[in-house]
């Protein structure tokens, strides 16, 4: 069975290659990983741009399990949900999260601008 998950966390917004949760040269190495993954057939990664146009927004993190299961993580739980209604649900918010984003080259262009804020001042 093939193993799709889904995921939408704050890390996939552009915000978060902005912020400094961690040494500069820290960041950066982790902002060059991500742009090593572009173009790779096994990896489709997007970033939600600042100024786009959300229809549902996620509040937490989550990941969609083979359609089937959902896990929510929150500060303090991580939840599991397995009803249709609820998948379904997370995966509207997915869908949005999908369309905003950015791919390929615009999203490479998001991460080296950000990249390009990791030198010292």
């Amino acid at each position: 069975m093939v193993r799709r998950i889904l995921v939408s966390q704050p890390a996939r917004m552009e915000g978060a290659l902005h912020a400094l949760i961690c040494p500069r040269e820290v960041m950066a190495g982790q902002l060059d990983r991500l742009v090593g993954l572009i173009g790779m057939s096994t990896v489709e990664l997007g970033i939600v741009p600042f100024g786009a146009l959300l229809r549902l927004t996620p509040k937490h993190g989550f990941w969609i399990f083979d359609e089937e299961r959902v896990v929510v993580e929150t500060i303090n739980t991580e939840l599991q949900f397995e009803s249709a209604d609820d998948v379904s649900l997370y995966g509207r918010v997915w869908d949005g999260l999908n369309e905003a984003a950015a791919y390929g080259q615009h999203a490479h262009r998001l991460i080296a601008r950000a990249r390009a804020q990791t030198h010292p001042a």
